[in-house]
């Protein structure tokens, strides 16, 4: 997406980075987290380097 997250995370966990991103668009629209999760991810993301 935006801030890199999702590629991130792929390379931390070893997924997938279309897999990520879709499951962060499901988040959104059927559970309301997902916006919330990757700016949280965000920010773990620039504290952590």
């Amino acid at each position: 997406m935006i801030l890199g997250v999702s590629g991130w995370l792929g390379n931390k966990l070893g997924w997938s980075v279309t897999i990520i991103r879709i499951a962060f668009v499901v988040g959104v629209l059927f559970f309301g987290v997902g916006l919330g999760l990757y700016l949280i991810l965000w920010l773990v993301k620039m504290f952590s380097k």
